[in-house]
C-alpha cells in the first residue's frame, strides 16, 4: 500500500530483457535502505527489489506489468518517481494507492497558471476507468485531485514542490503516463455495473 507521495526520484542505470520481462536496475538515494523482497513504487507501479549492488538496486517488470503500464517505453538515464510501501501508523498523505496501474494516458496539454501547473491526460474509456472532479488519481506513483473531469479526459493543478520533486518536471505533450484509478471509485463502479 502506498500513498502517492513521492519520496524521492530514481536514475535508470541498466534494462535487460529476459524472455518477455524486464529487469530495470535504478540507482537512488535510498537503496541503502532498501532490502530483497521489499515493494517500491516505481512510476506508480508497485516492483519487488530482486538485487541490491552498492547504490543500485533492480526490480523485475513481467509482461502483465509492461501491456498496462509505460515502463515498457523507459530508457537508461530516465528519472523514476520512487515511493516505498507505507509504514502502518503513519499519516496517509495522499490517498489509498496501491500500486497496481489500471492503464496508461497521454498527455495532450501543458500549461502554467501563474504559480500553478495545469496538466491534461486523455485516457481510452473503453476500460470502464473513470474520474470524478475533486477525486482522487495517480499520475506515475504521484498522488493527484482531478479538475475539469471528462468522459475521456481530465486535468490535474499540480504546485511547484511537485514539479520540482517529480518526474512532473520533465513530462511533455504527447508523453505517456500511468493512471491508478482510485481504489473506492472502482469498487463502487463495479458494484453499480452489477
Amino acid at each position: 500500500m502506498f500513498t502517492g507521495i513521492i519520496e524521492t526520484l530514481g536514475s535508470v542505470q541498466k534494462i535487460e530483457q529476459e524472455n518477455e520481462n524486464l529487469h530495470i536496475s535504478i540507482k537512488s538515494n535510498i537503496t541503502s535502505e532498501l532490502k530483497i523482497d521489499q515493494s517500491v513504487a516505481h512510476n506508480g507501479v508497485c516492483l519487488t527489489v530482486v538485487e541490491i549492488v552498492d547504490d543500485v538496486y533492480t526490480v523485475t517488470a513481467i509482461k502483465e506489468t509492461l501491456d498496462k503500464s509505460n515502463l515498457k517505453s523507459i530508457n537508461i538515464g530516465n528519472s523514476i518517481n520512487l515511493e516505498r510501501a507505507m509504514k502502518l501508523g503513519n499519516r496517509l498523505d495522499g490517498h489509498i494507492v496501491q500500486g497496481h496501474v489500471d492503464q496508461t494516458a497521454k498527455c495532450t496539454e501543458k500549461k502554467s497558471e501563474n504559480g500553478s501547473y495545469i496538466f491534461t491526460f486523455k485516457y481510452d474509456i473503453g476500460k470502464s476507468n473513470i474520474t470524478i472532479e475533486k477525486g482522487s488519481v495517480t499520475i506515475n506513483g504521484v498522488s493527484l485531485t482531478v479538475v475539469n473531469s471528462k468522459k475521456d479526459s481530465f486535468s490535474v493543478a499540480i504546485i511547484p514542490y511537485t514539479i520540482e520533486n517529480t518526474t512532473f518536471k520533465d513530462l511533455q505533450i504527447n508523453d505517456v503516463v500511468n493512471l491508478e484509478f482510485d481504489v473506492i471509485g472502482k469498487y463502487v463502479a463495479r458494484l453499480m455495473q452489477q
